[in-house]
């Protein structure tokens, strides 16, 4: 277990900057997620940190000790990659025992660890197997399996839920919290999918352009975004923005109705789906139903606003609607977030 230490890190090729001066600490035994669009950065800062990338400037530390000049296999870090990376060749075992041979480790010891780490991910009985005959969730777990026994201080993710199914998705991510809350060791890990980061972070870097515009927890991400690209991309469904004029003492929105805000000038209005409700006695303004998602234990309504702006409201009751209806539009007073101004 360790503490991992970036300290005005940038990364160029050529005239293009890509990571651009990120100043990050990441605690012992903490989860922390990597998040944003593609091309923002994540997986080339996660590299970074394995040594797979060189940093053009700054500083990567763990334990207080600079890594810049540090090899790969030397800097106590296990990396799970998005494609698997197993070798075909090579049974479960010889894959997992693979790296700790390279060590010299006893095959006393390292037949310990890959039993034991077998064990603890369910998959004993494929041992013998080819990755060929496994399932992708399966030839997940060898690859984890394969960082786990090499008992690293950090533990790098790079996508790797990314090519299994929906439901395997679920599982795995389920499987890699467990496994965190049980081997208390530090995890970096990188996706592009929200959900997965607001599931399994203690704390959350959203990226853009290579830079980090906000660091916190899930709930503090999606209660106090820092920004509009930080509100528009935490969360599911997104965030729902209109346009507004704000004079000091209020806002009053393109598609009707006024909210209260100290803020002056062109706005946006963040409202999550779920703060919004249909009430045709007293409304912030009217919106046109063009489109109904039923998922069971909740109903996502597409509406549109007389100002043409998009909405999605997150109902929870199963009304009988229909496309084309129109509705007034009401929120909580307190229930948005104003952007700009």
């Amino acid at each position: 277990m360790a503490d991992l230490t970036l300290t005005k890190v940038r990364k160029t090729y050529g005239k293009m900057e890509v990571i651009r001066g990120v100043d990050l600490n990441i605690k012992d035994g903490e989860l922390v997620v990597f998040v944003g669009p593609s091309g923002c950065g994540k997986s080339t800062l996660l590299r970074m940190i394995a040594g797979l990338e060189d940093i053009t400037n700054g500083d990567i530390s763990i334990d207080s000790s600079s890594m810049n000049d540090v090899r790969p296999s030397e800097r106590g870090v296990a990396m799970v990659f998005q494609t698997y990376a197993l070798y075909p060749h090579m049974t479960v075992k010889k894959n997992m025992a693979f790296g700790l041979k390279q060590q010299r480790i006893s095959k006393t010891e390292i037949e310990r660890r890959v039993l034991e780490v077998a064990k603890t991910l369910q998959i004993e009985e494929y041992l013998d197997r080819l990755p060929k005959n496994l399932s992708g969730g399966q030839r997940q777990r060898v690859a984890i399996g394969r960082a786990i026994v090499r008992e690293p201080k950090v533990f790098l993710f790079d996508e790797p839920l990314s090519n299994l199914d929906a439901a395997l998705r679920v599982q795995t991510r389920l499987e890699i919290a467990k496994l965190h809350e049980r081997l208390g060791t530090t995890m970096v890990y990188v996706t592009h999918d929200q959900v997965e980061a607001m599931t399994l972070a203690d704390k959350i870097v959203v990226l853009r352009d290579g830079a980090i515009e906000q660091v916190g927890t899930p709930r503090e991400l999606y209660n106090n975004p820092a920004n509009e690209f930080v509100a528009g991309f935490i969360g599911s469904p997104k965030m729902n923005f209109l346009k507004a004029t704000g004079d000091g003492q209020g806002a009053k929105l393109l598609a009707g109705g006024n909210l209260l805000t100290d803020k002056e000038g062109d706005l946006r209005i963040g409202i999550r789906p779920e703060a919004l409700k249909i009430s045709n006695q007293k409304y912030l303004f009217k919106a046109t139903l063009e489109a109904i998602e039923y998922l069971g234990e909740s109903t996502y309504l597409h509406l549109k606003t007389k100002s043409n702006e998009p909405l999605i409201l997150k109902s929870d009751e199963d009304a009988q609607l229909s496309t084309g209806q129109e509705f007034g539009i009401s929120l909580n007073s307190e229930s948005f977030h104003v952007f700009g101004g």
